[in-house]
């Protein structure tokens, strides 16, 4: 996956369309992220019987990668990316600057 944890990405399609954030959690296997502000959802917590009061708990859900656009550093635009293998080191790449991301 093209995409790492820490990274800028701009959330290119759906309801938080255009909106950038950083990258929070990755999952492989599934093909998603999950973006710090975007994709909030709620979720109702039933009350225990002793202390814990019943709320509505807000929480980020994952968004699909092809949903997201890595925002280039040099350019700071929404870019491909891409790998280029340097002295035997495979390295991302932005594909707009060709910059090292």
């Amino acid at each position: 996956m093209k995409i790492k944890k820490g990274d800028t990405v701009y959330i290119r399609s759906g309801a938080d369309s255009g909106k950038t954030g950083t990258v929070t959690r990755t999952f492989p296997s599934e093909e998603r992220v999950v973006v710090e502000g975007a994709n909030i959802k709620k979720r109702h917590r039933r009350a225990r019987r002793g202390s814990q009061k019943g709320q509505i708990v807000e929480f980020a859900a994952p968004v699909h990668v092809s949903n997201v656009s890595l925002i280039d550093p040099k350019t700071k635009k929404p870019t491909r990316v891409g790998y280029r293998t340097e002295q035997g080191k495979k390295t991302r790449i932005a594909k707009q600057s060709g910059s090292v991301v």
